[in-house]
């Protein structure tokens, strides 16, 4: 294209490039630039530079006639570099749109994209032009595949199952290997009809915002796996597509698979901080546009980092909270999915980097726009600061992933805790949630997740094994909770075997037994590990990805996951939308009941035996408050769950008749695939045994 290619003025908004009149309306924010250019980068890498004459709000715009959906692009801002105030600009590094709906390319050179020389505090600004070694923006058309009518599954009703797009397939034998490890991959029917019968209703995929290693990691020739490293916020990333270039029509056709089969899709989202890092960090994007409107910084012009991973997100910058809404309205919109799970969260809820505030002005954008304000919100209520550790903090349209859950029930399976913290996880954490106008549901139950042990290695592994990351075993947290039952690692020995398998059966159960929403993770059900490595973020093989390959073990634990969650689907009373309240029911029971081994309700003093390892719940389904998708209420049976970490075998006397006349084992964690032990009715205050660290449900027919 000539370089005298007409530019008329076209408006601010929407940001980002988008096809009109002929040509495209290209539109960034970069208040503190004087001027702007817009790069149009041509196949064989011929550069034409056609600058934006007009600004408005701090908005550089121009619709350029001629340009055609699939051209490649860039921005160059011309404006001070002072980097003792922050401000780094530098036309000689070509910069991302981060607006781009698809980004081609790769950084291939990060002394090139330095935007410094020698000291990015005090150094002069880097002459070195990095067009050829840094990605570049593609323009795109709206509009795409049909991504089918959303499930809207009740959160009440949710099974969560958190997996990495590229790790999930790449061993799938049954889905065709160019398709292994992509979008398409996942919609295959194989692995739709395993996600179905195993009863998931939500999947939530690791970033799939598209993403860079870190400097660190390309320095030393290793890769980000999991993608928590964002370079734009609209664009999937398209190493997940199986035809580069197709990486927004394949997502789209994925999202339509799982709508299809009822299944809803979640992204985990960063927006705490982005690929750029510190200040040593390359100028791609952000930094070059603006870099005080994008990023917390310190007096001097350094970043303030409350991520752990070199610069923050400045929450209270309007730019980020327009650049945040608008991301997250495209994917919920153009892109069809159903909700989010917000990295490190309570970074969003820090304007300024101060105290954590559930009103800020982010938060509150969030929840209150007429689309996101209908999808399915998760926090991972936490940043890398005591300050920011937030569990039951956020505001009343928020779920949490509840770290308490998992600290909770890992020890009281590894017999370092009593039962009182227990109770509230087992019943919905109403001590976190309840006083918030919010639901059990909201409590996000989790035991494993991508950052951590997999089940398999938590009954194996006492310690972290990280060497493979190459940081000589000091990355990844020594805070497990795990127990490896008497060996490290794998083992031959058959009595270790068999109470790993049964530990993990517990902690599996528990789980979906629990009131709130559960989350597993991806091969858990099959039986994964990871070989003890406790935080995988960069290992891109075998060790993350999922092993289909079906042994003895992996179908026992398949068949158990399958029996629990097909337990609790059909349940209403285990899965209620409302908190315990202590409620006389239609049988003249309260709605719930903690009860000891001698068939007697809990008394307070019982509460605070830290060595108490039995603790039996009974929940009472003759008016659960759950309802039907018509808003109708629903009855259920009686449960009683019994829990038993001690290692001994224990005699637990059946509740009276007034419970009900006869209760009949439903779910034994002795037997591999949960089938009771011994199946038929029970009398009423009978004496049943439970085993050494084993979970036994029983139901009371209505």
């Amino acid at each position: 294209m000539a370089a005298d290619s007409p530019v008329l003025a076209g408006r601010p908004f929407p940001l980002g490039a988008h096809p009109e009149a002929g040509g495209v309306r290209f539109a960034v924010s970069a208040p503190s630039a004087d001027a702007v250019e817009v790069c149009l980068i041509s196949d064989d890498g011929t550069e034409n530079r056609i600058e934006l004459t007009e600004r408005t709000f701090g908005v550089w715009h121009g619709l350029v006639a001629g340009v055609t959906p699939g051209q490649r692009y860039g921005y160059r801002v011309h404006g001070p570099y002072d980097p003792s105030r922050g401000l780094r600009g530098n036309p000689a590094k070509l910069l991302l749109d981060p607006y781009a709906k698809r980004i081609s390319g790769l950084l291939t050179d990060l002394d090139a994209a330095l935007g410094y020389v020698d000291d990015p505090m005090t150094g002069r600004p880097s002459v070195v032009d990095s067009l050829g070694h840094v990605p570049l923006s593609v323009v795109t058309s709206p509009g795409g595949p049909d991504t089918g009518t959303k499930p809207e599954v009740p959160f009440e009703e949710a099974v969560i199952y958190e997996l990495h797009v590229r790790g999930f397939t790449r061993q799938h034998p049954d889905v065709p290997e160019h398709l292994r490890g992509t979008y398409l991959g996942l919609a295959h029917p194989a692995v739709v009809e395993h996600l179905v019968r195993l009863g998931v209703t939500t999947v939530e995929l690791l970033p799939v915002h598209a993403f860079i290693d870190e400097p660190a990691l390309m320095r030393e020739g290793r890769h980000n796996y999991w993608g928590y490293s964002p370079l734009g916020y609209f664009a999937p990333h398209p190493a997940y597509a199986s035809e580069q270039g197709h990486e927004v029509e394949e997502f789209r056709t994925m999202v339509a698979a799982l709508h299809a089969a009822g299944i809803e899709v979640l992204i985990d989202v960063v927006f705490n901080h982005t690929c750029e890092g510190g200040p040593d960090g390359p100028t791609l994007s952000f930094r070059g546009l603006d870099a005080p409107g994008y990023y917390l910084h310190v007096a001097g012009g350094g970043t303030l980092d409350i991520t752990g991973c070199g610069n923050t997100l400045e929450a209270g910058s309007p730019q980020v909270v327009r650049l945040v809404t608008d991301s997250l309205r495209y994917w919920a919109t153009e892109l069809g999915v159903d909700g989010f799970r917000f990295d490190l969260a309570s970074t969003l809820g820090r304007p300024g980097g101060g105290y954590f505030n559930r009103n800020s002005a982010l938060l509150t954008a969030i929840t209150t726009d007429p689309v996101l304000s209908r999808c399915k919100l998760i926090a991972e209520p936490w940043d890398a600061t005591g300050d920011g550790y937030r569990v039951g903090d956020f505001g009343v349209q928020w779920a949490e992933w509840n770290g308490r859950y998992r600290d909770t029930v890992r020890d009281f399976w590894r017999s370092a805790t009593g039962v009182r913290d227990l109770a509230y996880r087992l019943s919905g954490s109403s001590d976190l949630y309840a006083d918030d106008l919010r639901r059990p549901w909201q409590s996000i139950n989790f035991i494993t997740a991508h950052d951590g042990f997999t089940l398999r290695d938590l009954v194996s592994y006492n310690g972290k094994h990280n060497l493979a990351n190459g940081e000589d075993n000091r990355d990844g947290t020594n805070d497990n909770r795990s127990w490896n039952c008497g060996v490290e690692g794998e083992t031959d020995a058959p009595g270790i075997l068999t109470l790993r398998a049964r530990q993990a059966r517990n902690l599996f159960a528990t789980l979906l037994l629990s009131t709130g929403t559960p989350m597993l993770v991806a091969g858990d059900e099959l039986w994964r590990t990871q070989g003890g490595n406790n935080n995988a973020y960069c290992i891109d093989n075998e060790t993350s990805w999922v092993d289909w390959k079906l042994s003895d073990d992996a179908s026992s634990m398949l068949a158990f996951a399958r029996r629990v969650i097909t337990l609790r689907a059909g349940s209403p009373a285990l899965r209620q939308p409302e908190f315990f309240e202590g409620r006389t029911t239609a049988s003249g029971e309260p709605d719930l009941v903690w009860l000891r081994p001698d068939g007697e309700e809990m008394a307070e003093t019982d509460w605070f035996d830290e060595g108490r390892r039995t603790l039996g719940m009974w929940i009472d389904g003759s008016n659960s408050l759950s309802r039907s998708r018509e808003g109708e209420l629903v009855s259920d049976d009686s449960w009683l769950l019994l829990l038993h970490a001690g290692a001994d075998s224990i005699e637990v006397v059946l509740p009276p008749a007034e419970y009900g006349a006869e209760f009949e084992p439903m779910l034994d964690t002795t037997t591999e695939d949960g089938a009771p032990a011994t199946p038929g009715l029970v009398q009423a205050g009978s004496r049943v045994t439970l085993a050494g660290h084993s979970l036994l449900l029983l139901r009371a027919p209505s």
